[in-house]
């Protein structure tokens, strides 16, 4: 009897010492897999931060940001002129020079894609050259990446976006080649201005001066020396208060009527041979950098339903890159433009490619108020 007693004893304390072991097992187990977990989502972090901080190539920074510099058409008692300006928040705020917009009776906002905007001034300096125009319908797009640092020294690199001349979208490259210039133009005055090797010419104004590194803007090109290698640029730190609080505050001009909109509309509708062949070379832009979804959305409705997104970028995947030999437009009974190309198109891979010559024909017109590739007719020639 004492035998059987000691042997449940015995027993007892057995079980318990294995039920605690496996207990103990599983909650090492437990902690050890919960700090591996961690310790991976850190590294995975990590990971994130390194390929986010990975510096962009020159060709990426200015594919990126050129679709947010806009070109503007002025209508003022002296006649038209054109300037450039940036998108610099969701708001659909624009930022460009006062000397642009002053006087104003409308004006015209033309996006990378042609397509246009009326603008609204909402604030404008009579001493500092900067004024912010409206475009409610750009409202939640993705602005321009603002740069909140003032340090910048001479040998900097930069970008200068804008459309000289007219030409658009227009990314010339330079340095800073001096800092806090001061003088003045005109009523404005500018004080500590970068000085930079990009010449800013007529149209160019108003467009943004971005890092070379990162993109980022760091101020306004405003205004050129009498040497056109010379120009000269408005940090963006100066401009920050105010702009900002126009933004918040805006300022009602009284610089548009119902006159002044139905004139705009009707000159919206003439389509230029110059819009159309940009826009077809604004197609080619996007293909080359592998921007198949601004590509896409640069067809009419009609062409995107013979096609699906996925089979258009199947059709381009492997060209590597497109040259325009030639273009040639001349306008349709319709009022369209037809846009007959040239195109030298590599192929394939980069270790085995091959150099196609395609004509193609491009029918070019408004859809919906909007400039639309509305069909293209191809014939390989090699």
């Amino acid at each position: 009897m004492k035998k059987n007693k000691n042997f449940v004893i015995s027993l007892i304390i057995t079980i318990i010492v294995i039920c605690c072991g496996v207990t103990l097992c599983f909650l090492i187990h437990k902690n050890i897999s919960l700090k591996t977990s961690k310790n991976s989502s850190k590294l995975a972090d990590i990971e994130d931060v390194l390929s986010s901080s990975k510096p962009k190539d020159l060709k990426t920074i200015i594919h990126e940001n050129e679709k947010l510099v806009v070109s503007l058409d002025v209508e003022k008692s002296t006649g038209k002129v054109t300037g450039s300006g940036f998108l610099y928040n969701t708001k659909g705020d624009i930022i460009t020079n006062a000397h642009v917009i002053d006087g104003a009776s409308s004006i015209t906002v033309k996006m990378s894609d042609t397509t246009t905007y009326k603008g609204t001034l909402i604030g404008k300096s009579d001493v500092t050259d900067v004024a912010l125009v409206r475009v409610d319908k750009l409202k939640e797009k993705t602005p321009m990446k603002i740069s909140k640092s003032s340090n910048v020294d001479i040998g900097d690199e930069i970008i200068a976006l804008g459309s000289p001349l007219g030409l658009q979208n227009t990314a010339t490259i330079g340095i800073i080649s001096g800092l806090n210039r001061d003088f003045y133009i005109e009523n404005y005055e500018y004080k500590g201005a970068y000085q930079i090797s990009a010449p800013i010419s007529s149209g160019n104004s108003g467009g943004p001066l971005l890092d070379k590194t990162t993109g980022e803007v760091i101020g306004i090109n405003s205004a050129k020396s009498g040497n056109e290698s010379i120009g000269f640029s408005i940090p963006i730190t100066q401009i920050l208060p105010l702009v900002n609080t126009w933004s918040d505050n805006p300022i009602a001009y009284t610089s548009s009527s119902e006159n002044t909109d139905k004139s705009y509309t009707e000159e919206h509708l003439n389509l230029s041979t110059e819009d159309a062949a940009y826009l077809v070379s604004y197609f080619y832009n996007n293909i080359n950098s592998q921007d198949y979804v601004t590509a896409y959305s640069l067809l009419g409705s009609g062409w995107q339903e013979s096609i699906t997104y996925d089979n258009f970028r199947k059709d381009y995947i492997e060209t590597l890159s497109v040259k325009i030999d030639t273009m040639t437009c001349g306008k349709l009974d319709n009022g369209n433009i037809q846009v007959s190309t040239t195109i030298q198109a590599t192929q394939g891979t980069k270790s085995n490619s091959t150099v196609n010559t395609y004509n193609i024909i491009y029918n070019v017109g408004y859809e919906n108020n909007v400039l639309k590739i509305l069909s293209g007719k191809t014939n390989s020639t090699k």
